[in-house]
């Protein structure tokens, strides 16, 4: 007979963590759901099913991606604004396709691409190949970190700052089939933060999280005024408007470097 378990060793702080329910996951598997009572982190059992969950890097389900990297794009160049660092390098790790990369290289952005999942399509020849930046992005990939503080601690070994995008979940927690962020369909979202655990994995590494509350958050050491914050993540859709004049675009200058490069 197979034992249940009733609590696991949290992913994230290492304190315990009490079991919520259990919930089918990739329509076969049996998979239970826990909460540390310490940071408020919500992951799965041990998810031995990833490798199916990643037959493909992006899930069908994710209709969204287009509109997400555009908004996420506009953000980006608010935080880089903010941060006093528009002319720096940005590197978007978990980068996907490559939609940020180009993006951010259209509006002006020393932007490279970094990925071990899922194959480059669109951000040819701009592969971040190791050094420093000013910020690294992650969007929409925390969630499917088996361990986050050493997804985190690599990060903060290439840019000190972080900008990443995760749903945060509500408390009391959301039962089974009550909340889409769970992603049961495809499997490849195992663990789920409170306010108060990316405020832990921050202040553990001497940096401090600002955050809209809800999807955005910036881990960094730098000052940061949340009214302004929350501000430019609202109205992302003005900040190409206000950097016009600051930014020259790289569609150009990309096009006759790849000519060169024979890419």
């Amino acid at each position: 007979m197979m034992l249940v378990s009733t609590s696991l060793c949290c992913r994230c702080c290492g304190q315990k963590s009490i079991k919520l329910f259990t919930a089918s996951i990739l329509d076969r598997y049996q998979v239970g759901y826990f909460e540390c009572t310490s940071c408020g982190y919500v992951q799965t059992d041990d998810p031995h099913w990833l490798n199916e969950a990643y037959a493909d890097a992006i899930n069908v389900s994710d209709t969204g991606i287009l509109a997400r990297n555009q908004a996420n794009a506009r953000i980006v160049l608010g935080v880089l604004t903010l941060l006093g660092i528009v002319n720096g390098t940005v590197v978007d790790c978990a980068g996907g396709y490559g939609i940020l990369v180009r993006l951010l290289r259209d509006y002006g952005i020393n932007a490279l691409w970094s990925d071990q999942f899922c194959k480059n399509l669109l951000a040819k020849g701009f592969e971040f190949s190791g050094g420093s930046a000013n910020l690294v992005t992650v969007f929409e990939a925390f969630e499917h970190f088996v361990d986050p503080g050493i997804e985190l601690d690599k990060y903060l070994t290439i840019a000190p700052n972080v900008l990443f995008s995760t749903e945060i979940i509500a408390t009391p927690a959301p039962d089974q089939g009550e909340w889409w962020y769970y992603g049961n369909e495809h499997g490849q979202h195992i663990g789920f933060f409170r306010t108060k655990t990316l405020e832990r994995l921050a202040a553990e590494r001497g940096k401090i999280l600002i955050t809209n509350g809800k999807n955005y958050h910036l881990i960094t050491d730098r000052p940061v005024n949340q009214v302004v914050w929350n501000l430019l993540v609202k109205l992302n859709c003005l900040s190409p408007f206000f950097l016009a004049r600051r930014l020259k675009s790289k569609i150009w200058s990309d096009h006759l470097l790849m000519l060169r490069s024979g890419k």
